[in-house]
């Protein structure tokens, strides 16, 4: 199973979770080799040159997917928009058509460097968007879906006793990102508990409704 990962903080509990239940040191490697961004991971995808992969929302209609996802029930932090003249992230596909559902110009910022942004900046100098999202539909927002174009009876059993309560990130880990990121531990594992990873009945309906509004607008 060639199964590629976002190499962003939000998934942690997924990546060490794969670590520890996985027990192919070939698999293994795979993992870390084919870890990117996310509209990389979902050209990768697309081109079928990787298996599995928690590919984004907007890329992911059509595809087979787990009840798995990347998801904010409040704000998230790491998926901001400084107010201003629009400007996508390039390495981002859900949270630019996410502005534009929204209708919200500014600069879109995603990930490690977003939740840098978030703890560096004036509060009011820029937008929450998952936040922006549930204010105005009552809903959680699904940033990206655990997708697979083979190997989806592996993927189900890997992901089967997947509980984000019961992972411990270990501290080697934390200061790995640390360093990296140039955010805190305590700011990381704080981040941590605003995402979750169950797909559920709400989920579902944020999910369609997002892409009923990206199809409105000839967001592809």
């Amino acid at each position: 199973m060639k199964f590629a990962k976002i190499d962003f903080i939000n998934l942690l509990p997924v990546t060490v979770y794969m670590k520890k239940n996985i027990k192919s040191n070939q698999l293994k490697a795979i993992i870390e080799y084919k870890k990117s961004y996310p509209s990389a991971i979902n050209k990768k995808f697309k081109k079928r040159s990787v298996e599995s992969a928690f590919i984004s929302s907007i890329a992911s209609r059509g595809e087979k997917s787990l009840d798995y996802g990347i998801i904010a029930r409040d704000e998230v932090t790491s998926v901001l928009l400084v107010p201003g003249v629009y400007s996508k992230d390039f390495q981002s596909d859900t949270s630019n058509a996410l502005a534009k559902v929204l209708d919200l110009q500014g600069q879109v910022i995603i990930g490690d460097k977003a939740l840098k942004f978030f703890h560096e900046n004036d509060k009011n100098s820029f937008i929450d968007l998952a936040k922006a999202w549930q204010d105005k539909y009552n809903l959680p927002f699904v940033f990206a879906r655990l997708s697979y174009n083979k190997n989806g009876k592996l993927l189900k059993k890997t992901m089967k006793n997947f509980n984000k309560r019961h992972i411990k990130i270990p501290q080697y880990i934390l200061e790995k990102y640390e360093k990296r990121s140039g955010i805190s531990k305590k700011n990381i594992l704080e981040y941590l508990t605003k995402i979750d990873y169950d797909i559920g009945i709400k989920e579902k309906l944020a999910l369609k409704l997002f892409f009923k509004l990206t199809k409105e607008k000839g967001i592809k």
